[in-house]
């Protein structure tokens, strides 16, 4: 049902149901809201979207407020202005006076209403909040004293993610958000997946930064420092620099980090190339003996830890392969570079990924031999955007550098890991090839591409067909792990990534992060697939150089003992 409501003198149409959020959005009308996510339930609490309706004593909340045929709405009134001015001054009054080096200056959306609102002075009184710093968790990190109640962690944790990490806790004007027993990020249940970070709109909540330690590790003329980069990182940094979105900057990037100082620079799609030829081994087996299927991959942390830590049940079905982050330092330390007489506590691996949770992922012990690393830092794609621009670096004016090493060549198969259903496609063309001597054709499975959040795809191999599942969102992932519990049994493998949309969407990239974005980078991953020749892993000649000359062949003992979690305990 339409009807007609006036907007600031000017006769709109309205749906009945409808927010009057919703209505001024549709007709190109911004008001500023700081607790309303998209497709959450809105809960109106920090009132910044009020708008003053005529007949109604107080100003209302747009974002819970239906809108009504009666309605006359005055969005930028000098009443609502005031109220605006009045909330921010209030928020800023118990807020920490550090913009200047507040990680999130410039990307803070308390900061643009105050410059909004033309706050140029503290109104009130500052109430200094004595809270302490959460450093414990090795992939976020917690600032009570900038949080402003707003909400939205809580919402995103439980809704998207679904693991109830973070909540309200006091009572009254006592009340803050918190965690069980305010015992920190590392004693409960969060999965370090990050997707706190980039809905919190000040700088309450970031990742814990390793920029220090790498900068430390390029001045020590005794280090070997080595980089590998996700394969969502050369799509994702353009839209820092001013360049086409989504555009695949591989070469430049290339040609900035060698002049930052990096010795190695190494694309982790090549890691991922190896992990699609122990999964696809693994999967066969596996398949073949109808033993602890359905089959669960394992490559996003965040998605093992909650398995770990939440349904024990299902670690048998987790692949044992390690992630390509660790794969890829594995071969750094063990094969690229001690090849050439380095030892390994000399050599300094960083990894750049789009996620937060792969800090925690290399800092398990699990992932270290003789107490040495595979990973010794990971930096977050946000952290390389400083550490470049830190190094005085314009990325659009450099010339691209093409890379110099054999191991610099992948699979357009490793670069899909970046996407939902990527790594799934990827380790299916491999899959196929082991169970039929043949390749798959197609080789692209549009049923596993694209934004929806639960893909599936039913894939005749040989004489039999293959039900494959990819998953992102860890809540929707939890939905599927209960019908499995509750009898389904037409899941042969299950692909799952704690971000919406996997690693193009990680807890590390860019703040306000939008879906043209996220259909730039990938678009800028599929067209990767499109335009290269080598398009499975097992094609690749590199691959096949390192098993001749460290494994012998996808899962044999020296596979297994450097390419394989052996050990379950998720601590």
């Amino acid at each position: 049902m339409l009807f007609n409501v006036e907007i600031n003198n000017q006769e709109v149409s309205a749906k009945k149901g409808e927010t009057i959020l919703s209505l001024l959005n549709r007709n190109g009308i911004s008001v500023p809201t700081l607790c309303n996510l998209a497709g959450m339930t809105p809960s109106g609490s920090c009132r910044m979207c009020i708008v003053e309706v005529e007949g109604m004593q107080d100003l209302v909340p747009a974002c819970s407020h239906p809108v009504e045929e009666w309605m006359r709405i005055k969005t930028h009134s000098p009443r609502v202005m005031r109220a605006r001015r009045t909330i921010v001054e209030l928020l800023l009054a118990s807020h920490p006076d550090d913009c200047l080096y507040c990680d999130r200056s410039g990307a803070c959306e308390l900061q643009d209403l105050a410059v909004e609102l033309n706050i140029r002075e503290r109104k009130f009184p500052r109430k200094r909040n004595n809270v302490q710093i959460d450093k414990a968790c090795q992939a976020i990190e917690r600032d009570p004293s900038k949080c402003i109640l707003c909400g939205r962690c809580i919402l995103t944790c439980n809704n998207v993610i679904g693991v109830h990490a973070i909540d309200v806790i006091g009572r009254g004007s006592n009340s803050r958000i918190g965690t069980s027993y305010n015992k920190g990020l590392n004693f409960n249940g969060c999965v370090k997946c990050g997707q706190c970070i980039t809905v919190c709109p000040t700088g309450a909540l970031t990742e814990r930064s390793s920029l220090t330690k790498v900068l430390d590790a390029l001045h020590n003329p005794e280090l070997t420092v080595a980089l590998q980069f996700s394969p969502t990182t050369p799509a994702s940094i353009t839209e820092d620099f001013g360049l086409k979105p989504g555009k695949d900057v591989l070469n430049l990037l290339r040609t900035a980090l060698r002049m930052i100082g990096f010795d190695y620079i190494l694309d982790t799609s090549f890691g991922a190339d190896v992990a699609i030829m122990e999964e696809a081994t693994e999967i066969q087996h596996r398949l073949r003996d109808r033993k602890n299927l359905p089959v669960l991959t394992a490559s996003c942390p965040s998605w093992v830890k909650y398995i770990h830590e939440f349904r024990p049940a299902f670690i048998p079905n987790l692949l044992s392969t390690r992630s390509p982050q660790q794969i890829m330092g594995t071969l750094i330390k063990n094969y690229f570079i001690s090849s050439e007489a380095k030892a390994h506590e000399k050599i300094f691996s960083v990894s750049v990924m789009p996620c937060t949770s792969k800090k925690y992922e290399a800092d398990k012990e699990t992932n270290a031999k003789d107490n040495i690393k595979n990973v010794d830092a990971v930096l977050t794609t946000r952290e390389l955007v400083k550490l470049i621009r830190l190094s005085g670096i314009d990325l659009a004016s450099l010339e691209p550098e093409p890379t110099d090493t054999f191991h610099g060549i992948r699979s357009s198969a490793g670069k899909l890991f970046g996407v939902a259903g990527g790594p799934l496609e990827g380790t299916v063309r491999t899959l196929y090839n082991i169970m039929t001597s043949q390749e798959l054709s197609p080789m692209k499975i549009s049923d596993l591409r694209g934004l929806k959040e639960i893909k599936e795809a039913r894939i005749k191999v040989g004489k039999q067909f293959l039900n494959v599942v990819a998953v992102s969102g860890l809540a929707n992932a939890i939905k599927v792990l209960d019908e499995i519990e509750s009898g389904r049994d037409n899941i042969d493998i299950l692909e799952v990534m704690a971000c919406p949309y996997g690693c193009i969407n990680g807890g590390g990239q860019k703040i306000g992060t939008d879906d043209k974005s996220l259909k730039s980078r990938m678009k800028a991953i599929y067209d990767v697939d499109e335009e290269e020749m080598i398009k499975v892993a097992h094609k690749n000649p590199n691959v096949g150089l390192v098993y001749e000359r460290v494994f012998g062949k996808p899962g044999s003992p020296q596979a297994m003992e450097l390419l394989h979690n052996v050990v379950t305990d998720p601590s």
